[in-house]
């Protein structure tokens, strides 16, 4: 169960910056602060483009951060080195998005879930070995047959569910799902949440769950953040966001779910966001969000609205709720 009193991971004003060009900088994500605690799931939504798998991929250390820190169980993760950083990638790992592109095609299902037990050394023998792998196979509802098969012989459904095994492997507590879901029929994406729910409250497990499928992050998260083009724009337990959203950007999103009422649905008045999202190589002055914004001021060109709580645990980045 969640302790909200008990911070598992805290980043603050963590920017990730590639250099695309000799004088262009694409920033992908540009400071940001959250705190994930102990056996939630924080969900981070956000059209593509705006830096959810960027964040994710920062946190973990697949990327190195270009500013600011992050600290997991009171350890500075973004200045983990060597040996430090391999412990660290015990306690975090990462489902990807594509269960087609993350499996190894020429490995075998047992090679491919025992890969971080063998870079570990967390097993004696072969046998030992295999024990784990049709254990983590059966904890993800496949059979232990299917150990020596590869990736091409099982559907989508049941390669991510091979990729949660995966990531169970090394017991971690954290758990970084990068839309686990947005490559699988609707049908198989409900078996999938499910197992990820059950393994929490078997396990214990944290989440930072990357979507942009908003109904579905509503059903699995505690706490949502909404991104726009690098930058948080709001932030509120599950409840709050979804009946309550204060951000043009988190209301207009919202407004394109659809509610399974057809009189309340039809009543419903949908925001049309103007124009594309602009790019992060040269995004615009002030609130990154004012070029499509319908509330859009003048202040909003010339400053960054600042990151503020205004009400408890409810933050969002808007000039209509500067103090």
């Amino acid at each position: 169960m969640t302790n909200m009193n008990e911070q598992l991971v805290s980043i603050r004003g963590l920017k990730k910056y590639f250099q695309v060009g000799p004088n262009t900088t694409l920033k992908a994500v540009d400071d940001i602060t959250f705190d994930i605690y102990n056996g939630e799931t924080f969900g981070l939504v956000g059209e593509s483009g705006s830096g959810k798998s960027t964040l994710g991929r920062t946190v973990i250390r697949y990327y190195d951060p270009t500013a600011g820190t992050i600290d997991f169980k009171g350890q500075a993760v973004h200045a983990l080195k060597g040996r430090a950083l391999k412990t660290f990638r015990r306690e975090a790992q990462m489902i990807f998005q594509d269960p087609y592109a993350s499996l190894n095609p020429r490995m075998t299902v047992a090679d491919i879930i025992a890969e971080g037990l063998d870079i570990h050394g967390l097993t004696r023998s072969s046998k030992e070995r295999m024990e784990r792998v049709y254990a983590l196979l059966e904890t993800v509802g496949l059979n232990r047959e299917h150990a020596n098969r590869f990736p091409h012989e099982f559907s989508g459904g049941q390669r991510q569910r091979i990729g949660v095994a995966r990531a169970l492997a090394l017991e971690p507590n954290f758990i970084i799902a990068d839309e686990p879901i947005s490559a699988l029929d609707v049908s198989i994406q409900a078996q999938v949440i499910n197992l990820l729910k059950a393994l929490q409250e078997e396990r214990g497990l944290t989440y930072l769950f990357i979507a942009h499928d908003l109904s579905m992050v509503r059903y699995i998260s505690d706490r949502v953040g909404v991104m726009y083009l690098g930058r948080l724009a709001e932030l509120a337990d599950s409840d709050t966001l979804y009946e309550n959203p204060l951000h043009p950007y988190t209301q207009a999103l919202l407004s394109a779910v659809p509610i399974p009422d057809p009189v309340v649905e039809k009543k419903r008045e949908r925001i049309v966001l103007k124009g594309d999202i602009p790019s992060p190589i040269d995004p615009p002055s002030g609130c990154r969000f004012r070029t499509r914004c319908p509330h859009a001021m003048s202040i909003c060109a010339e400053q960054v609205p600042e990151w503020q709580e205004v009400e408890p645990g409810h933050f969002v980045a808007c000039h209509l709720y500067q103090q």
